[in-house]
């Protein structure tokens, strides 16, 4: 795999630093010095690369950029309760569970879990998203608000399928195994789900870069072999969305645009 990375010249030695990663990640990162980068050249270099400015290392492709930025969850983990977040009452988070999210996205999910007690391995398999993650990670560890939480998660680079595999030829049990899987391409009311909507810039540069080429899981594996290891396995779908694997889960937490299907197989 082959990336391309503008940066300022002032960001040469992190530069350096992300190009050894990704080598390590078998990811050719080359770099592209540039004068300066805002918006007029953002729209003006609409092909996807990396950015690594003022902002730090963000995605960028068709005059938009983005990164999982946890430090902007802040004003959420703030509000945010056990008693308020159906995610939390779905994980019971409340036990500080071990917790496995094996569709890592931007993480903010897992951010959230890890904030309201849980200790989470957040597995992703794509190297350009994992070390967005990482950087992320990097960055919510320097804040004193953030630091305790994102010491909580654990980043793991790997694909779900095998990892959760793994873990079940180790006999190895976790609390709670998350999914929230990307591409719900069988649901029945996905065309009225999209024009509810326009999908948010994250999203949109997220879909640039994972692309639903037949390649990406949308889960049902998954489903199953979450249930292999796992006390509890919560599945956030869209409110009108079909069941993972066509499978009826045992419980259901019910929110105005999402909800938690939940599965017990350990009874």
């Amino acid at each position: 795999m082959q990336m391309i990375c503008r940066y300022q010249a002032e960001y040469e030695a992190r530069f350096q630093q992300l190009q050894a990663r990704f080598t390590e990640l078998n990811v050719q990162l080359e770099g592209q010095t540039v004068e300066k980068i805002n918006a007029r050249f953002l729209r003006l270099n609409p092909e996807m690369t990396l950015v690594l400015d003022s902002d730090g290392l963000s995605l960028a492709a068709n005059g938009m950029k983005m990164q999982p930025d946890w430090r902007a969850e802040i004003p959420r983990l703030k509000r945010a309760s056990l008693k308020s977040e159906m995610i939390a009452r779905a994980c019971q988070l409340g036990e500080k569970p071990t917790l496995i999210d094996a569709t890592a996205g931007l993480g903010h999910d897992s951010l959230l879990m890890a904030h309201l007690g849980a200790d989470v391995r957040l597995v992703e398999r794509h190297p350009i998203l994992f070390v967005l993650l990482e950087y992320s990670k990097v960055q919510a560890e320097q804040d004193s608000f953030l630091h305790s939480t994102a010491q909580r998660i654990q980043l793991i680079f790997a694909d779900s399928n095998r990892y959760l595999s793994q873990l079940i030829e180790q006999n190895e049990q976790v609390d709670v195994v998350y999914l929230d899987p990307m591409f719900p391409q069988r649901d029945q009311n996905q065309q009225a789900l999209k024009k509810q909507a326009q999908v948010k810039k994250q999203m949109q540069l997220l879909h640039m870069l994972l692309p639903e080429d037949g390649e990406m899981d949308l889960g049902d594996q998954l489903l199953d072999l979450a249930k292999q290891i796992a006390k509890r396995v919560i599945v956030k779908r869209p409110r009108h969305a079909v069941y993972l694997a066509e499978e009826t889960p045992d419980h259901q937490w019910l929110g105005d645009a999402c909800r938690f299907d939940a599965y017990f197989p350990k009874g």
